[in-house]
């Protein structure tokens, strides 16, 4: 008799045990326990040793820390019927443990769903250039929009990146042939407004040489003695008519005043 009194002592004492290790719980400092009572939410425990009673109650373990979610490859057409490939990555974390659990089956297979539709929708109302020149913008609506959306399950999406817009083979070529036409048009735009402001310094130049023929003849002379540094080779100039009635009139004077 005192010999089962002793296996039933033991048998309780190792029942209590495997109660006990089955009823303490260890939380880490970014977990929370989310404790159902008889299926009914309770509270949320944690971090630190919590029990949980067997039968009578369920923890389930949510983890607080940031989560990197990233989003596939989306096909996405652009405004400007483009079709490029789009992929990104969304970074959350769970701000609600309780919603967390109890607002949605899965948070982290909705968050993904969410994401996937939110990138297809937000950039198909915009151009392939702003796609590619805006990104930053880009991110921050689809960030707004996600956050919105997941606040009811506890969740807040802190950032979103655009990783890469990939586009088909024929439209880079496209926008390579785009980029050189317009380079061919700054180029000749350029050349336009040099020659037009040559133009108007030659026009101004004119004015001058035509009210001072003393202007006309240095530029004559400036001309002549730049050619003849240059010794390889014989060059004739007519003389100006200009330049000898210059010479002619002081010749008459000279003569004048002599027969004074």
């Amino acid at each position: 008799m005192s010999f089962i009194l002793g296996q039933a002592w033991i048998f309780i004492v190792v029942l209590l045990i495997i109660l006990i290790a089955v009823a303490l719980k260890v939380l880490r400092e970014y977990e929370r326990g989310v404790v159902f009572l008889l299926g009914r939410f309770w509270k949320v425990k944690g971090p630190g040793l919590i029990i949980v009673i067997p039968v009578i109650q369920q923890m389930v373990r949510v983890d607080l820390r940031t989560r990197v979610l990233d989003v596939p490859e989306q096909d996405v057409i652009s405004r400007d019927n483009v079709s490029v490939k789009v992929n990104a990555v969304v970074y959350y974390r769970v701000m609600d443990a309780e919603k967390s659990i109890n607002q949605v089956e899965d948070f982290n297979a909705a968050t993904s769903q969410l994401a996937q539709t939110t990138l297809r929708s937000v950039l198909g109302q915009h151009e392939l250039d702003e796609m590619l020149a805006e990104r930053e913008k880009l991110n921050t609506d689809i960030q707004g929009i996600l956050d919105e959306q997941t606040e009811a399950w506890g969740i807040k999406v802190s950032n979103v990146e655009i990783k890469r817009v990939d586009l088909d083979e024929s439209m880079i070529r496209a926008i390579a042939k785009q980029a050189e036409a317009e380079r061919a048009r700054r180029a000749k735009v350029i050349d336009a407004e040099g020659e037009l402001q040559a133009a108007e310094r030659f026009y101004e130049a004119a004015k001058i040489l035509a009210v001072e023929p003393q202007a006309l003849q240095l530029r004559y002379l400036t001309t002549m003695s730049g050619l003849a540094a240059d010794r390889s080779s014989l060059i004739i100039f007519p003389f100006p008519m200009d330049m000898l009635k210059a010479f002619t009139s002081s010749k008459d004077r000279d003569d004048n005043e002599d027969s004074e």
